[in-house]
């Protein structure tokens, strides 16, 4: 089936104020009138700005993490609700720097999966493999395991409101990049297994992204395949020109 290509540019931390809302404002006149689903995940600090620049055009606005709880003492954390006043859309969770950097459970990722859906928010969940995981052939189960976590609890319903992000953690900001067959095979398996936890019309209509060093040289490629439905990207997002390129493959 035809599903809408998702493109979402994750700047991480990086910018000032000003290069972000310049970049929004590029974005905004570059992918006017484009077809697809696009959005920027942006610093907390710069999203009030960059909601007013993305305001009434096709780019969503997206954030990095958000709270499993809701408003209260919850000292240096921001709610869905917060996120939602402001304008955002959409928030990336289970992000692999989240879980090995900052050392996030399943559990909690599932918390915040399904505290975000139940405010209001679209999620992207992030699942992926480290590259021991991958040379000791457990890419499958990785993936699988981090799907079968990160949806516990969210009904088919729900379902609707999510996106799959596969990014495997050894191709993130090395340059390195899984082949498009070795990320189609991935892509394939998440697909079978969203069919084995819910149903066959519900692995056919989620979107999957790819999320390890897409870039303009290998967008097209990667996107041609058949259960490729758009990218997750990082370096790449951070300048109108290349991610407008992905956007446009």
């Amino acid at each position: 089936m035809a599903r809408t290509k998702y493109i979402a540019g994750n700047w991480k931390m990086n910018m000032t104020k000003a290069d972000a809302v310049a970049l929004a404002t590029s974005l905004v006149k570059n992918l006017k009138g484009k077809s697809g689903k696009f959005m920027i995940a942006v610093p907390y600090v710069y999203m009030d700005a960059v909601a007013q620049v993305v305001k009434d055009s096709n780019i969503l606005l997206g954030a990095q993490d958000v709270a499993a709880n809701t408003n209260g003492a919850h000292t240096g954390e921001i709610s869905a609700a917060m996120l939602k006043d402001i304008g955002v859309d959409t928030v990336i969770l289970g992000h692999s720097e989240r879980r090995h950097e900052i050392g996030e459970s399943d559990e909690l990722i599932n918390k915040k999966v399904r505290r975000a859906l139940k405010d209001g928010l679209e999620v992207i969940l992030c699942v992926g493999e480290l590259l021991s995981e991958r040379e000791a052939g457990e890419a499958e189960n990785v993936c699988a395991f981090q799907l079968a976590a990160g949806l516990s609890g969210v009904s088919e319903e729900d379902l609707k409101r999510v996106t799959i992000a596969y990014e495997p953690v050894w191709a993130i900001g090395t340059g390195k990049t899984a082949t498009p067959a070795d990320a189609q095979a991935i892509h394939k398996f998440c697909r079978s297994y969203i069919a084995k936890l819910y149903n066959q019309k519900a692995a056919d209509e989620i979107i999957i992204q790819y999320g390890g060093s897409m870039k303009p040289e290998n967008a097209k490629e990667l996107l041609a395949q058949a259960d490729i439905d758009g990218g997750l990207i990082g370096g790449a997002s951070l300048k109108a020109d290349s991610f407008t390129a992905i956007c446009e493959a």
